[in-house]
């Protein structure tokens, strides 16, 4: 009787591993398979210019494992597939043009003169741009400004008023609910905390700010300058009196070229195609198009190889992801680029405020040893700031675009304090130890003051360390490196002037630098990383991801937009582990 038990169980335990294997292949399947169809590309054909998938700079490759069945997955919706599509299609006899439809982008400043310096390559083959608008923004218009005709609707509005940024400070609110950051820092700028120490700007953030958002504002109307053929100076008189706010007021000032609807857009397009009025003309989404330039256009005549390695989002450490730099897929990608015989030269393109100054270091290391084999090129993106500068550092040349903001060089440490509200409450810890700082820090008492101290000692050391670094990447002096750091931030055109950077220019510009260093003039891209997934990863994409997207959904939706911007700001702050090499919170330009 208990042989058959266990012939049953042994019958059972394999039909449920079987049932799993099954499944989780299907399950795999689903998510990696589902996007198989490829988009035929018709002669006479507008490219749609729909950016609302459109965000990072890369979309990744992943590799997922389960129960030892590999699966791979690669997105084609980052900005650099976007960029490459164009640059593609401006040789492609099929297409005609690209058409920029209502388009509300997601991109940074960065990005946006990125793609507005593609649009401008892509026109010079004598193919057209038009743009169209229910309501233009005023990022969506430095974007559409580059168009030949740019209409926008009868009762639409521009919204061209200049650049500023709101930096919420939180010091009353610590004091009234009892919930205060300790705060241990470097750097007289380091406005990532400020914050939480003071309830108003300091003169010193007021200034960074004024200086970064004046030169990233110089970036944006010398390009609609020229485009549009205004002045300068006129841009800046139609921004102080907000004189392009109405369809009419910007056709008399030259910023839009035509009040129409949409179907009169369409139908200058179809007049641009020799398309009767009352045929549809041929389109295809411009993801789509990146899709099949990816996977059918890949010269494979060229043997040589720049590597990218795309760094963005917050240095976090552990494996990382599209959005977190973690020295997992970044020290192994750089290992798998040096170790390649065909890649003669790497490109580190960087988009990331900072974060953890351990894996900053650690990154760092990494270059290190792999500008000894091969030459190191860094493109910075949007943001190359603290952490994000840290590796950027040592390369062999710095590319930033105009209104990159990068710098930031200074460290900071926060804790968490619930003193006073626990007094308030009711609640008092009690410590036992067998030596004076076996406890470490408790978030029920006060700083220790030897614990601050030593916590400072730190902070010192890394901010050295930080300096040295630089110093050496740039060879310049430590105190000329500390009079241009204290956590101060740069546009990358100031950035130049001072040294941080080599040069203003794209990825392109980066790329092809990069393949001079390595010695080739006929190689191809390849990017990295190639994220490591496992199963419980994937099940996080359909469970709690989904259930964290409605929780913020709800709470947007009660404590309004502001209101939920405090409270991630205070969650964000509480999850912070090791000294931080970070950029302010929330510089959000409007």
């Amino acid at each position: 009787m208990k042989f058959l038990g266990n012939v049953l169980a042994t019958v059972i335990g394999i039909f449920v591993f079987c049932m799993l294997f099954f499944f989780g292949i299907m399950f795999i399947g689903l998510l990696f398979g589902g996007d198989t169809e490829t988009v035929t590309v018709k002669e006479n054909s507008v490219i749609e210019l729909d950016l609302s998938e459109v965000e990072l700079d890369y979309g990744g490759k992943f590799e997922v494992n389960f129960l030892n069945y590999k699966d791979f997955e690669t997105k084609y919706n980052g900005l650099s597939d976007v960029l490459n599509a164009i640059d593609y299609a401006k040789k492609d006899e099929k297409i005609k043009g690209i058409s920029i439809l209502n388009n509300f982008s997601r991109l940074g400043l960065a990005q946006s003169k990125a793609l507005r310096d593609k649009l401008e390559d892509f026109k010079s083959s004598g193919k057209f741009v038009v743009a169209y608008s229910n309501y233009l923004t005023q990022k969506d218009y430095y974007l559409n400004s580059v168009a030949d005709t740019l209409y926008l609707n009868p009762v639409g509005e521009l919204d061209f008023k200049g650049l500023a940024s709101e930096i919420i400070y939180m010091k009353e609110l610590q004091e009234k609910t009892g919930v205060k950051m300790e705060v241990i820092r470097h750097g007289k700028y380091k406005s990532a905390v400020e914050p939480f120490l003071a309830q108003e700007m300091s003169p010193e953030n007021r200034e960074q700010m004024t200086v970064l958002l004046n030169s990233a504002w110089e970036t944006i109307v010398n390009d609609i300058s020229k485009s549009r053929k205004i002045s300068v100076d006129s841009l800046n008189s139609i921004a102080n009196s907000l004189g392009g706010r109405t369809p009419e007021l910007a056709l008399a000032k030259n910023m839009i070229d035509k009040i129409a609807y949409e179907d009169e857009f369409h139908n200058g397009i179809r007049k641009k195609l020799s398309v009767d009025k009352k045929e549809e003309y041929n389109k295809i989404a411009i993801l789509d198009y990146a899709k099949n330039v990816a996977t059918t256009a890949t010269d494979f005549s060229k043997k040589d190889i720049v590597a990218v390695i795309y760094a963005q989002g917050e240095i976090q450490g552990g494996e990382g992801d599209v959005n977190i730099i973690g020295e997992g897929s970044i020290r192994r990608s750089l290992e798998e680029a040096r170790n390649d015989d065909d890649v003669k030269a790497i490109v580190l393109r960087v988009d990331s405020p900072g974060g953890s100054a351990l894996t900053s270091e650690l990154i760092w290391r990494e270059i290190e040893l792999t500008k000894k084999v091969k030459p190191v090129v860094v493109s910075m993106g949007n943001l190359a700031a603290s952490g994000g500068y840290y590796i950027s550092c040592n390369a062999d040349r710095i590319f930033a675009e105009p209104s990159t903001i990068t710098g930031s060089i200074g460290v900071f440490g926060m804790l968490p304090n619930f003193k006073q509200l626990a007094d308030n409450i009711g609640i008092n810890a009690e410590q036992v130890k067998t030596h004076q700082n076996a406890s470490g820090y408790s978030v029920f008492e006060p700083v220790d003051e030897n614990f601050k101290n030593i916590t400072l000692e730190s902070i010192e050391s890394i901010y050295s360390t930080f300096l040295n670094r630089v110093a050496s990447g740039r060879k310049m002096t430590t105190s000329q490196v500390d009079s241009i750091a204290q956590g101060r931030v740069w546009t990358g055109l100031d950035a130049v002037k001072i040294g941080l950077v080599d040069e203003l220019g794209g990825l392109d510009n980066a790329i092809a630098y990069a393949a001079k260093l390595g010695k080739t003039d006929s190689y191809k891209t390849k990017n990295f990383p190639e994220y490591e997934k496992n199963f419980d990863d994937i099940l996080a994409k359909f469970g709690m991801a989904k259930m964290n997207l409605s929780k913020e959904a709800i709470l947007k939706e009660e404590l309004g937009e502001e209101n939920y911007k405090v409270l991630e700001q205070i969650k964000r702050a509480n999850q912070l582990k090791g000294v931080q090499a970070l950029m302010p919170y929330s510089l959000n330009i409007n």
